[in-house]
């Protein structure tokens, strides 16, 4: 991966060191960020050096600046075969969930109080219903399977008369399990309901149409996307209508008011024009690599288990369970050998509690306790998997030894 630099007159910070740093890093963190683009960065430049004004301004920079956001709604909704007019920019995946999930519900309080989620779903996902909750909405949360994948004859059993809204997310980030998107979504249009779907993990590696797959409101996330951090969209489709999360200026109409992130909306429309130009090869790619990392790991590692779908998963998704050893020592160990991975969900981890997602799949507390997830991306080589793939066995074997469930059976 191409390395950046940075410089600066104050004492090193320990980041500061890591940029400096010239020597060699696997980094195989990608869900949990990708770098920015070069190209992205490039085209970033003069709105971030100056020269712009602010979109609602009505003088000829604000009229400049409008043009460029719009152009880059454009480049989004482009990206998921969408409508641009029903794309409502905000701070990142994390609002745009808020406001899909209580945006949709609250406004439909008076004809209904209940909303079906996967059991799942991510946290901005799963604390917005829960604060329905209390509310005194009602929450039904569907079971998956060993491989995280909802039953669709579930969904239907959960459905009421007085049900405003199904959240499913295309793809699980933690496991990498890919949903029947399009027999729920057959399932909520047949019903009549709005159907919101977290697709940050999907988008441009998976072909997702909103039209054909039946998605009424589509989150999207732009680092995800190789684009600039703190920017994200809604995709709500005409007719849906939503109780607006944060009040103001009554920009992207009036849905998210806020002067616009200029600056990161031009990134994330030429993140999603790069994908989109670019996901096909790509995609396949990340997917070889992948299927070599996979096949490494459950070989060559005792006591491994892949944890999410072998076949309805994400091409650039590899995520296991390991016995007798708990990942956060793995992971230092990594870390201190150039590379970097992760445990799961980085939001999630902030909680500090174990994984929803490996409970719902069946996963005991020794197998959360070793969970590992390598997400491969855009800078990603062989070399690297055949890094990690030398690297891991000898790190494992030696957590183990000291590991007192490693012990043997007659230890005392």
């Amino acid at each position: 991966m191409e390395r950046f630099t940075a410089s600066s007159s104050r004492s090193a910070t320990r980041a500061d060191r890591f940029l400096k740093d010239p020597s060699p890093r696997v980094y195989l963190d990608y869900a949990g960020f990708a770098p920015v683009d070069p190209r992205v960065v490039a085209v970033m430049r003069p709105f971030l050096e100056g020269g712009v004004g602010n979109p609602s301004a009505i003088h000829s920079l604000g009229n400049a600046a409008r043009e460029a956001m719009e152009a880059g709604r454009i480049k989004v909704a482009r990206l998921i075969a969408a409508p641009a007019a029903g794309l409502i920019f905000t701070s990142g995946a994390t609002e745009a969930n808020n406001l899909a999930v209580k945006g949709v519900a609250l406004r439909a309080a008076e004809r209904g109080g209940h909303v079906v989620a996967s059991m799942i779903e991510h946290i901005s996902v799963l604390n917005p219903c829960r604060d329905l909750e209390k509310r005194g909405f009602g929450v039904t949360y569907l079971p998956v399977d060993r491989e995280g994948r909802v039953d669709p004859d579930e969904l239907r059993r959960a459905i009421r008369p007085e049900t405003v809204l199904i959240s499913v997310m295309a793809a699980n980030i933690e496991i990498g399990t890919v949903q029947p998107m399009a027999e729920l979504g057959k399932i909520a249009r047949k019903h009549g309901i709005p159907l919101h779907v977290d697709g940050v993990g999907a988008v441009g590696r998976l072909p997702l149409s909103v039209q054909e797959m039946g998605i009424d409101l589509l989150t999207l996330s732009s680092n995800d996307l190789y684009g600039p951090p703190g920017v994200g969209a809604l995709w709500v489709r005409a007719g849906v209508k939503l109780l607006p999360q944060i009040l103001g200026g009554g920009q992207e109409q009036g849905y998210r008011s806020g002067t616009e992130n200029l600056p990161a909306i031009v990134g994330m429309g030429v993140a999603a024009e790069l994908v989109r130009t670019e996901w096909l090869g790509e995609t396949a790619r990340l997917a070889r690599l992948r299927d070599r990392l996979l096949t490494g790991l459950l070989d060559t590692l005792p006591e491994c288990r892949l944890t999410g779908s072998r076949t309805h998963r994400l091409p650039h998704h590899a995520s296991v369970c390991l016995r007798a050893v708990k990942a956060d020592g793995v992971l230092l160990e990594l870390d201190l050998n150039g590379v970097a991975a992760s445990s799961g969900s980085a939001c999630a981890s902030k909680t500090l509690e174990p994984s929803h997602v490996l409970r719902a799949i069946g996963s005991d507390p020794e197998e959360q306790e070793g969970s590992l997830c390598f997400t491969l991306g855009r800078w990603t080589t062989a070399s690297d998997i055949d890094a990690v793939l030398g690297l891991l066995p000898a790190v494992v074997s030696r957590l183990r030894a000291f590991s007192p469930k490693a012990l043997p059976a007659t230890a005392s």
